[in-house]
């Protein structure tokens, strides 16, 4: 064997391209379970890719950290009662999670228990609302029916508020107002863009006083954004669809916002997706559809300068975002500091700046 050769053998594996390299051990008490009581309250860590380093804040302290100038990207979609308790025919417990609405007023649907809600079964959810159970998808979700006289009004009525299922309690009546943002408006996500959540009207003020445009883009949220990768190679991983929507005006305004020198901030990995979507050949473009773009090392998002983000699973397609936009060994370092220093992570949690 040549010298060339012994070289590689001995060249350390490149970090970040396996999902094993995306596992950290998480204590469970620091899994957010509640809210703050203040929406900005929350804890802030500053990564800064140049320095490399972390420091500590206040999300309040957002504003330090932007500049005449820049943009805010804001997800303006907006969660709805998603979540349906009901019973088999049986008389035992099933549950419908619903996804998007598809034609002739079906759904699609994760069903549980998956194993007992094949095609023909009835999952009644109150009086005049049941729902019925017609066929599988590729994705392994079901098609479903809705048979109500309104099925809207009876959602409205009847569904749960989707918590995700690491939050190990029902939901509650303050859930309904802090499980949305404050901007929310699009009703049509089955989990909130969390990173949004820290927002108050106030510091929004603050921001556009400062000179931060905002800008607006719709995804909707699919549960397929707690789905863990269940393969070695992440580049195998099938990435869930969701639905986006960027407006003419607010195309327009990302271009202007680069083209005057200004950073665009993402709120949210679902903001940050969206943007990746749409920057192509250098520039922003309006559209609308179903995006899968799933980022992730070695590639680095240019849609976004920074982005604001909470903390998130481990081997989550979520996590290799954040890999992607701080680099892979920072994004270890930082969740070791939040991890030692006591940050609340996932939806509930506290958030960080990738600056």
């Amino acid at each position: 064997m040549g010298d060339g050769d012994d070289r590689r053998a001995t060249e350390p594996p490149v970090l970040g391209l396996r999902t094993a390299d995306y596992d950290f051990h998480l204590p469970p008490d620091r899994i957010a379970q509640h809210p703050t009581e203040r929406r900005d309250e929350s804890r802030l860590m500053v990564v800064d890719r140049a320095a490399g380093t972390v420091t500590h804040h206040t999300f309040r302290d957002l504003p330090r950290f932007l500049r005449a100038g820049d943009a805010l990207v804001v997800n303006t979609t907006r969660v709805f009662r998603a979540r349906l308790l009901g019973t088999r025919a049986s008389g035992a417990p099933a549950e419908i999670l619903l996804l998007r609405p598809l034609a002739d007023g079906r759904w699609e649907a994760m069903v549980q228990p998956g194993a007992k809600l094949k095609p023909g079964r009835r999952v009644t959810i109150a009086d005049g609302f049941a729902v019925d159970v017609e066929e599988p998808t590729a994705e392994g979700t079901r098609v479903v029916r809705l048979l109500a006289d309104d099925p809207a009004a009876m959602i409205a009525m009847h569904g749960h508020i989707p918590l995700p299922p690491y939050i190990a309690r029902a939901d509650g009546a303050a859930d309904v107002e802090r499980y949305q943002t404050v901007y929310a408006r699009e009703e049509g996500s089955v989990a909130a863009p969390t990173a949004g959540l820290h927002f108050t009207p106030e510091l929004l003020t603050t921001l556009e006083a400062q000179g931060v445009t905002r800008a607006e883009v719709l995804l909707h949220v699919g549960a397929g954004t707690f789905k863990p990768v269940e393969v070695d190679d992440p580049a195998a991983h099938r990435m869930h669809r969701e639905w986006y929507e960027v407006r003419p005006e607010m195309a327009a305004r990302l271009g202007a916002t680069r083209a005057a020198g200004g950073r665009i901030c993402a709120v949210g990995t679902t903001a940050l997706r969206t943007l990746e979507t749409i920057h192509a050949a250098g520039r922003f473009q309006a559209g609308s559809g179903e995006t899968d773009v799933f980022i992730r090392p070695p590639h680095r998002p240019t849609g976004a300068d920074l982005v604001v983000t909470n903390f998130h699973l481990p081997r989550s397609t979520l996590l290799m975002l954040v890999a992607a936009m701080a680099g892979y060994d920072l994004m270890r370092h930082a969740y070791d500091v939040a991890v030692r220093e006591g940050y609340r992570f996932y939806s509930y949690g506290d958030a960080m700046l990738i600056a």
